[in-house]
């Protein structure tokens, strides 16, 4: 497939059952979520409907397929050459971190995150019951990257595990082979575990390279636990399926000890169409990323017409863009009074971290009529 996605109207959207559509009045146009408008790749649903009309709705085992679909995709798309028996499977991302660190450390523990942050890192560490450490990014502008100093310090002081989110959500920012070769490092030296949250990565726009934490040095390999999914690039994330690969064998001898549930907690259909969203989805992929790069321009293009005062930096990465907007006066929770005001959903900003409060959080992988729309909500609560 190579045409150009063409996403429902908004009635149709409505008829979704998902968060995104369920979890506001009908009045609210909801661009918070980060799920896609678009529809899915034909090969998930020949997948699925395959499943469903020979009633294979059974529980998700042994399924070599996606283990080896990801394995050949890593290598196509990044040059990543992965043994795929050490690619291992859970419900989600999110359940593969907790579960991690479950393994990794006790309570109390120190765990490290760079903010602002995909706003469920606090979560998973409050879940564990670690102690949070926040080295925010370095701050040039919009522009965002790993403050390295900021990371050996933590480091010195005691952390055991960093979670790491490459690419950054909600930044947008692609982190370099030179600043994850120096996290390895660091991590080397200090005896620090990287769990690198990668669920983004096959969203990079061709104007940046991603880099897989794994594949950047041995220290990395040394240190490293990748989580990933085909849920945000193919759109899946309701299918609840997820994986996590280690490369270096005491590592997998830790994570070999975590509960068989981990695994069969994941759902059949998930798994399934996991691997074909990898083994064949690569198509649709490429026409998504040629929506997604006109429409992360298009966001600028209306913000600079319609609200130049909010301060947008074109993402290199997913579809979510990352608002600033202190300069509009809109109080202490500025998403908050947009969705009073203007009925419009979007993420607020401090739940990334403290200091973010006058940000915002919008997904921009819908149509150029519903982004307008969400651009017009905005200026109209001002």
């Amino acid at each position: 497939m190579s045409d150009k996605v063409v996403v429902p109207s908004l009635a149709d959207l409505r008829q979704r059952k998902s968060e995104k559509w369920r979890g506001f009045p009908s009045d609210v146009l909801p661009l918070p979520v980060a799920e896609m408008d678009f529809p899915i790749a034909e090969p998930i649903k020949a997948s699925l409907r395959d499943m469903i009309d020979r009633s294979d709705t059974g529980y998700l085992g042994a399924i070599p397929e996606l283990k080896e679909s990801f394995a050949t995709f890593a290598k196509n798309l990044w040059g990543w050459q992965l043994d795929a028996n050490h690619v291992r499977i859970a419900s989600d991302v999110g359940v593969a971190a907790v579960e991690i660190l479950r393994v990794l450390i006790k309570p109390g523990d120190k765990v490290l995150i760079d903010t602002p942050v995909y706003n469920n890192f606090f979560n998973w560490i409050n879940e564990v019951k670690a102690e949070r450490v926040e080295v925010p990014l370095l701050k040039d502008g919009l522009h965002y990257t790993l403050d390295l100093a900021g990371i050996e310090r933590a480091y010195q002081a005691g952390v055991k595990v960093h979670l790491l989110c490459n690419p950054q959500n909600p930044t947008g920012t692609v982190h370099s082979k030179s600043e994850l070769q120096k996290i390895a490092d660091l991590a080397n030296q200090y005896g620090v575990i990287v769990i690198s949250d990668e669920i983004h990565a096959p969203l990079t726009y061709v104007t940046k390279d991603f880099h897989p934490y794994l594949a950047v040095s041995d220290n990395a390999r040394r240190t490293g636990i990748t989580i990933t999914s085909a849920s945000k690039s193919f759109n899946i994330a309701g299918l609840k399926c997820a994986i996590y690969i280690a490369e270096d064998e005491r590592l997998n001898e830790l994570l070999a000890t975590m509960p068989m549930a981990v695994h069969y907690r994941a759902s059949l259909f998930g798994g399934v169409a996991s691997a074909a969203a990898f083994a064949s989805g690569q198509s649709w992929l490429t026409s998504v990323l040629a929506q997604l790069d006109e429409n992360r321009k298009f966001v600028d293009s209306l913000i600079r017409s319609r609200i130049p005062a909010i301060g947008y930096r074109i993402p290199d990465c997913s579809y979510l863009a990352w608002l600033d907007l202190s300069a509009l006066n809109l109080g202490e929770n500025p998403a908050a009074t947009l969705l009073e005001r203007g009925r419009v959903a979007l993420n607020p900003g401090h739940t990334y971290g403290s200091q973010y409060s006058q940000f915002a959080r919008l997904n921009f992988a819908t149509s150029h009529e519903l982004i307008t729309d969400g651009i017009e909500r905005i200026l109209k609560a001002l």
